[in-house]
């Protein structure tokens, strides 16, 4: 009884940690006075001014842009090193997952700086562009490492059974290999998606002085101090994805339970 009351106030500790910077920052987005120390009482008044604000919509805009943007293209182009990697023989495909790895590993900071100095070098105009293309370079390894083990886990002889059955190479891709892996897909998107909807070194090393996203602006905003918009924009994009977690656990939950026999 004991142990299970100290393993319980444990993990309660540990959720507190956790959470309590995020429930103070939905209680500041419906607080009606400026300051964080004060409450002035309940109001919407921040999540009004947000959507009438141009500077954060532009950035919410121009950050959802290339979130989706590059999350799409390098689920596309790390979907397909996977697959040519998982076909390799033990050794190169060992070498190039070591390789894989690197630039997670790497500090952000480093990659940052070795982009903009690739750019800079190829008299690359620094803007939308070069940051869509360092997202796409950065997603890429987090696509591979999220389809990997599902491809490790296919029976290859379903792909031959399905072309001696008459079925071409790209239709037996998409009918037999694709549903198995969709789920690694699908999870390597979303990784890349948060990803670069969360970064700001890189983009602040890639960016133009013309383009601003979440992150960057948020930056800006730090040095004059936060707007209470940000706090309800903050707010916002929890909820948000508090509720698609949900409502994706939940249709997992309900695909995986039983079929009740009348």
């Amino acid at each position: 009884m004991v142990k299970k009351f100290f393993s319980r106030f444990y993990i309660g500790i540990i959720l507190l940690f956790l959470y309590a910077p995020i429930v103070i920052l939905i209680v500041l987005s419906f607080n009606a006075s400026k300051s964080r120390s004060k409450w002035g009482g309940f109001t919407f008044k921040w999540y009004h001014e947000l959507f009438q604000n141009e500077d954060i919509m532009a950035a919410l805009t121009t950050t959802l842009i290339i979130a989706f943007t590059s999350a799409l293209i390098a689920t596309l182009l790390g979907t397909a090193a996977a697959i040519a990697m998982n076909s390799m023989k033990k050794t190169p495909r060992t070498i190039l997952l070591a390789i894989t790895n690197v630039p997670m590993l790497n500090a952000d900071i480093v990659t940052g700086i070795s982009l903009m100095l690739i750019f800079v070098a190829l008299n690359f105009t620094l803007g939308f562009t070069s940051v869509l293309l360092a997202h796409i370079t950065f997603n890429i390894p987090y696509v591979i490492l999220s389809v990997m083990p599902k491809l490790k886990q296919l029976n290859s002889h379903t792909f031959e059974a399905a072309q001696d059955l008459g079925a071409s190479p790209l239709y037996a891709f998409f009918k037999v290999i694709l549903p198995d892996i969709f789920p690694g897909v699908l999870s390597g998107f979303f990784l890349a998606f948060t990803m670069s909807l969360d970064d700001f070194v890189i983009t602040h090393f890639t960016k133009g002085p013309e383009i601003n996203t979440l992150s960057t602006k948020i930056y800006t905003e730090v040095r004059k101090g936060i707007k209470p918009e940000i706090y309800a924009l903050s707010t916002i994009m929890f909820v948000t994805v508090l509720l698609l977690l949900i409502f994706i656990n939940r249709r997992k939950a309900d695909k995986n339970a039983p079929i009740r026999k009348v």
